[in-house]
C-alpha cells in the first residue's frame, strides 16, 4: 500500500541565491504500509510557477536534499512525500516557505530618453526584471562618446527614482549613458545607451530585407535576419518581433526587447509542421517605426508526435485473440503527417504477472516494448482505430501498448494494458429483444441468448441498459442479472415515456456487445397538477383564468376541468360551476357571471385517462383596490356604418390611468363582457363598426378605466342601441315596389307596340300591293235620326274624297232589296276577326248635314266609282255582311264615303250594333246587311 502519512519535521534553509537545503524525518513506521523506496520533493516559485517541479531522492536512508538552479531572491513553496512500490504517499503539511538569498541585480529595463535638448537630456528607466534582492538605489554615469572611457560623470539616486536629467551638455554631440541597480550584494550589471544632443530627431525607419534562411529552420525554431533602417537622428533602443501563425492566426509579439545592436534574432517556442510569417519594428526615443514588410511564409519541420493514442482498451475477442481499440492523438500534437500506429504486445511470464511492478514512464515503455516483444503496424490511411490481435496462446496473459508515428518517428507509448487470453467475452448480442408495457411505471423485457457458437463459454448473466429516448445522457441506467435468465421487469419508470433498451451478455472473460436499442413506452397515468394558475383582466363581473400544462403529463392530455364557486353564498345561493375544456390547449377560460366584490374559489385539474390532482386559488371580483373611478356621461351615437361612444374620465386611483376597456351586453345574452381592450388613456371616445356587431341585436355599453393596480369601477350602462344598420332608400320595400310596377308598365307598353306593328303588317298584306300613305280617313253611315260612332283610321292612304268641299255629292243610297251577291264573291281572306284594335270610336250627331251637291253636278262629274264599288274596294269591310245585329235588322247608321284617286280605296266603317268585316278583295259581291245588290 501507499504511505498513509507524510514525512515529519520538514525544514528548509536558503544556502545561496539559487539553492535551498531541505531536511525531514522519516514517515512513522506504522504509516509506512510497506517498504519506503524514496522521497519526492515538490517545489514551485510562489505566484510564478503554475505547476510544481519535483526532485526525487532514492532510498529510505537519505532524509535531506539540496535544490539548485532556483530563481534568485524568490519565495518558494515546498512539500515532501514518501513513496512505495504501490505509489505516492501523503505530502507533508503544512507547506514550508523559504526565500533564496539575494544577489547582485540584473540590468534595468528600457533605458529611454523622452526629452533631448541641445544642452540637456532626460533619462527614464524601469527596475530590473531580475532584482535578485531588494533594490537600494541606482547609479547614472555618462560621458562624451568620443572622450576617454574613464571620464564618466556619476550620479546616484534613490530606489524609488525612475528618471534623471543631465544638464550642461555639449550641443550636437553624442553621449554614452550607463545605468545600474544596487542590492545588498553590490551593483548589478549596467545598461548602456547612446544619445545625441539635438532637436532634429524623428521616428526611425522600419527594418528592411527581412530573411529566414531555410538552413536555420527547425521543428520548433527559426532565425530571423534584417538590415536596420535609419535611426532618425536618435539611437535605436530596441526591436520588436511579431509572429503570425497561418492561415488565420493573429499577430503575436514574440519579443519587444531585442537589442538595438542586433541584426538577427532566434525565434523559438514554435509548433512543428506549422507555417508562420514574421515582421519587425524599431523603437527610438521619439517612438516606434512602422512595421516592416512581412516575410514569406516559413514552415517549420516535422517532429515526432507529442502524444500517444488515447482511450486504449484491450478485450478478449475469441479464445485466441483480443480486440484493441483506441482514439487518435489530438491534431495539435501530431507534429506532422500521421503515418499510422504500432501495437506492441508481449506474453507475460507467470511469475512476472503475479509480481507488483513499479510505474514506468512512457519513454521507458517505448524503449522496453520493442526490445522484448513484437508489434503490428496499422496504417492510418483508413482511419482505423480498432485492431484484432490473433493467434495468441490460450490461458496466457499479454501486455499491450500503442504508439503513433509519422515520417520522423514514434510518439511516446501508451501505458501498457494487460489482458488474459483463453476466455473470450460473447461475440454477439442477445437476439429477438421484445419490450411490453405492463403498467404506467413498468416494462417487461424478454430476449433470446446469443447464438451458441458466439457465446465463447458459459453465459453467466446479462446487463440491461435502458434510458429515456429524449435524454439518453442523463437517464441511462443498468440492471445486472447474474443468472442466465432471459426476461426482466423494469420498475419505477416514468409514465407514458418512450424508453430505449439494449442488452449484452457476459461471461468470465467480460461483456459481449450490446444489442441494438429497442423502443418501449410505458402506459398512461393520471397527470400531475397544472404548473400554475393565474387570473387577469379582472372586472366586477368577468375575469380570465389561465393555467399551465402539468410538468408530468403522464400521457396524452385530453383536456382540463375548471370548477369555481363563491367562498360564501351570494344572496343565500352558492352556485358551483364546472367547465370542461377539451384538448391540450388553449389553457385559459373567460368567466363572465361573477358578482362584484365576491371572492371565488377556483380549482383546475388536467385529464389523460383520468383526472389528476387539483391546483387551487382564490380571486376576488373587481374593482381592484386603488383602481380608477368609473367614467361618466357615457353617450352612444349611431351613424350609417358605426357607433360612437363618448365619455368623461372619472377620478384617478392610486396610480395613473393606463387606458380604458369597453364592455358590451347584447340583448340576446344579458351578460357583460369585454368588447374592446387597450383604448388609449388619452381617449374620450371610440368608434365601433356595425359590422362587428350582430345585426338585429340591441347592445348596451359601459366604459372601465384601467391602471397598474387593475380594472376600475365600470360606468353606468349606456342607452340601448340597435346594431341594425339604416338601409338606404333603394333597399326600402316601397322603392322596390315602385320599381317593379314601373318595369311591368314598360313591359306592357313594349308588348302593345309589338302587337300594333304585327297588325299593321297584316293589313298591308290584304291590299293589292300598292303603297298607302298615312292620311286619316273618316266614314260616317247615316240612317236617319240615330246617333252614330265615327271610326278614325290612322293608316289609310287617300287622294280624293266625296265631299262638298271639292264639289261632289254623295252617291245615291240604293235600296237594300236591290243588292245581291253570291257567296263566291266573299273575300277569300276573311278570317272572322273583328278589326277594332286600331280604331277610335267617336260619337256623331244624327243631324249632321249630308253632302249638298246637286244632281246636275253629279251628272257633269260622275264619281269614278259606284256606291257599291266604294264599299267593295276597301278590304277592311270584307266579311262585314256575314254578321247581323240582333233581330235580323241592320241598325240605322250614317256614312261618309271617301274614294281614293289611285288604287283600290280603303275605308273604315263604324256601326252601332253590328260588327264590321272587310271584303276579301276588290270586286267582291257580298251584299251589306240591309242592302240589295245592284250593278
Amino acid at each position: 500500500m501507499m504511505p498513509s502519512a507524510a514525512p515529519e519535521n520538514v525544514s528548509a534553509v536558503a544556502v545561496s541565491s539559487t539553492q535551498i537545503l531541505l531536511t525531514w524525518a522519516s514517515v512513522p513506521e506504522q504509516d509506512q504500509n510497506g517498504l519506503i523506496l524514496g522521497y519526492k520533493i515538490l517545489f514551485r516559485a510562489k505566484d510564478l510557477d503554475p505547476e510544481p517541479g519535483s526532485h526525487v531522492v532514492r532510498g529510505n536512508q537519505t532524509q535531506s536534499a539540496l535544490l539548485a538552479g532556483l530563481r534568485k531572491f524568490t519565495l518558494y513553496e515546498l512539500q515532501v512525500l514518501a513513496f512505495t512500490r504501490i505509489g505516492n504517499g501523503v505530502p507533508s503539511t503544512p507547506l514550508v516557505l523559504e526565500r533564496t538569498k539575494d544577489d547582485a541585480p540584473g540590468p534595468p529595463v528600457r533605458l529611454v530618453f523622452p526629452e533631448v535638448r541641445l544642452t540637456a537630456v532626460r533619462i527614464v528607466w524601469q527596475p530590473p526584471e531580475q532584482p535578485n534582492g531588494i533594490i537600494l538605489g541606482y547609479q547614472i554615469a555618462y560621458r562624451l562618446a568620443s572622450s576617454s572611457p574613464n571620464t564618466f560623470t556619476t550620479v546616484e539616486v534613490g530606489a524609488t527614482v525612475r528618471q534623471f536629467t543631465a544638464t550642461e551638455l555639449a550641443p550636437e554631440s553624442a553621449y554614452l549613458f550607463r545605468l545600474s541597480a544596487k542590492t545588498r550584494q553590490g551593483w548589478g550589471q549596467p545598461l548602456e545607451a547612446t544619445v545625441i544632443t539635438t532637436e532634429k530627431r524623428e521616428r526611425p525607419a522600419p527594418p528592411r530585407e527581412l530573411l529566414v534562411p531555410q538552413a536555420e529552420v527547425t521543428a520548433r525554431s527559426l532565425r530571423l535576419q534584417w538590415v536596420p533602417g535609419s535611426d532618425g537622428a536618435s539611437p535605436i533602443r530596441y526591436f520588436t518581433v511579431q509572429v503570425r501563425e497561418l492561415p488565420a492566426g493573429q499577430w503575436q509579439t514574440y519579443s519587444s526587447s531585442v537589442s538595438h545592436e542586433a541584426t538577427a534574432c532566434a525565434v523559438e517556442r514554435l509548433r512543428p509542421f506549422t507555417s508562420y510569417k514574421l515582421r519587425l519594428k524599431a523603437t527610438n526615443d521619439i517612438g516606434d517605426s512602422d512595421f516592416s514588410a512581412e516575410t514569406e511564409a516559413v514552415t517549420t519541420l516535422q517532429d515526432i508526435p507529442g502524444e500517444p493514442p488515447t482511450c486504449v482498451s484491450v478485450t478478449p475477442h475469441t479464445t485466441s485473440s483480443v480486440l484493441v481499440q483506441w482514439q487518435p492523438p489530438r491534431d495539435e500534437s501530431l507534429n506532422g503527417l500521421l503515418q499510422g500506429y504500432r501495437i506492441y504486445y508481449r506474453e507475460l511470464e507467470a511469475e512476472a504477472a503475479a509480481e507488483p511492478r513499479t510505474l514506468r514512464t512512457p519513454s521507458a515503455l517505448r524503449t522496453e516494448l520493442p526490445a522484448h516483444g513484437t508489434f503490428k503496424t496499422v496504417n492510418s490511411s483508413s482511419a482505423v482505430t480498432t485492431y484484432e490481435l490473433t493467434h495468441l496462446k490460450k490461458y496466457r496473459r499479454y501486455e499491450v501498448a500503442l504508439t503513433a508515428y509519422n515520417i520522423i518517428g514514434e510518439s511516446p507509448a501508451t501505458v501498457p494494458v494487460e489482458v488474459f487470453v483463453g476466455e473470450a467475452a460473447p461475440a454477439m448480442a442477445p437476439q429477438h429483444v421484445q419490450v411490453n408495457p405492463l403498467t404506467a411505471s413498468q416494462l417487461e423485457v424478454t430476449w433470446d441468448p446469443p447464438p451458441p457458437e458466439s457465446q465463447n463459454g458459459n453465459v453467466q448473466g446479462y446487463k440491461v441498459y435502458y434510458w429515456e429516448a429524449d435524454s439518453p445522457n442523463d437517464t441511462e441506467k443498468m440492471k445486472v442479472l447474474f443468472l442466465p435468465e432471459t426476461a426482466v421487469r423494469l420498475k419505477n419508470l416514468t409514465s407514458h415515456t418512450q424508453y430505449l433498451l439494449s442488452i449484452s451478455a457476459f461471461n468470465a472473460a467480460g461483456d459481449g456487445p450490446r444489442s441494438d436499442p429497442w423502443p418501449g413506452r410505458t402506459l398512461q397515468a393520471a397527470p400531475g397538477s397544472p404548473s400554475f394558475l393565474a387570473f387577469s383582466e379582472i372586472t366586477s363581473t368577468t375575469l380570465n383564468v389561465s393555467w399551465g400544462e402539468p410538468a408530468a403529463a403522464n400521457g396524452i392530455l385530453q383536456g382540463y376541468r375548471v370548477v369555481y364557486e363563491p367562498l360564501a353564498p351570494v344572496q343565500g345561493v352558492s352556485k358551483v360551476v364546472t367547465v370542461d375544456v377539451a384538448g391540450s390547449g388553449p389553457r385559459w377560460l373567460k368567466v363572465r357571471d361573477l358578482t362584484r366584490g365576491v371572492t371565488y374559489f377556483f380549482r383546475v385539474q388536467a385529464r389523460t385517462i383520468a383526472y389528476g390532482p387539483e391546483l387551487r386559488a382564490n380571486v376576488t371580483a373587481g374593482p381592484a383596490e386603488g383602481s380608477p373611478g368609473s367614467p361618466r356621461d357615457v353617450l352612444v351615437t349611431k351613424s350609417a356604418s358605426e357607433l360612437t361612444l363618448q365619455w368623461t374620465a372619472g377620478s384617478a386611483g392610486r396610480a395613473p390611468t393606463t387606458g380604458y376597456v369597453i364592455e358590451a351586453r347584447p340583448s340576446d345574452e344579458g351578460l357583460w363582457d369585454v368588447f374592446v381592450k387597450d383604448v388609449p388613456r388619452s381617449a374620450t371616445s371610440h368608434s365601433i363598426s356595425l359590422d362587428s356587431l350582430r345585426p338585429g341585436v340591441t347592445y348596451e355599453f359601459r366604459v372601465v378605466a384601467v391602471n397598474q393596480l387593475g380594472y376600475g369601477e365600470p360606468s353606468r350602462p349606456s342607452a340601448a342601441v340597435s346594431a341594425q344598420a339604416d338601409a338606404p332608400f333603394y333597399a326600402e320595400w316601397w322603392f322596390l315596389l315602385v320599381l317593379a310596377l314601373s318595369c311591368l308598365v314598360v313591359v306592357l307598353l313594349a308588348a302593345f307596340a309589338l302587337v300594333l306593328r304585327g297588325q299593321s303588317r297584316r293589313y298591308r298584306s290584304c291590299g293589292t300591293g300598292k303603297g298607302l300613305s298615312h292620311v286619316e280617313e273618316s266614314v260616317t253611315l247615316d240612317n236617319g235620326g240615330f246617333a252614330a260612332l265615327e271610326l278614325n283610321s290612322r293608316h289609310l292612304s287617300v287622294k280624293n274624297t266625296f265631299s262638298k268641299k271639292n264639289g261632289t255629292r254623295s252617291p245615291p243610297r240604293p235600296s237594300p232589296g236591290g243588292l245581291h251577291y253570291s257567296d263566291e264573291d266573299i273575300c277569300n281572306r276573311y278570317n272572322g276577326a273583328v278589326l277594332a284594335e286600331s280604331m277610335t270610336l267617336q260619337e256623331k250627331s244624327v243631324d249632321a248635314s249630308e253632302s249638298e251637291g246637286t244632281d246636275s253636278e253629279s251628272e257633269d262629274a260622275p264619281p269614278p266609282h259606284s256606291f257599291v264599288n266604294h264599299y267593295l274596294s276597301d278590304p277592311t269591310y270584307c266579311g262585314s255582311w256575314k254578321r247581323r245585329a240582333p233581330g235580323g235588322r241592320a241598325a240605322p247608321h250614317r256614312y261618309e264615303a271617301v274614294a281614293a284617286a289611285e288604287g283600290p280605296p280603303l275605308h273604315t266603317v263604324v256601326t252601332t250594333q253590328s260588327a264590321v268585316f272587310a271584303p276579301a278583295g276588290l270586286g267582291a259581291r257580298t251584299p251589306l246587311t240591309g242592302f240589295s245588290s245592284f250593278v
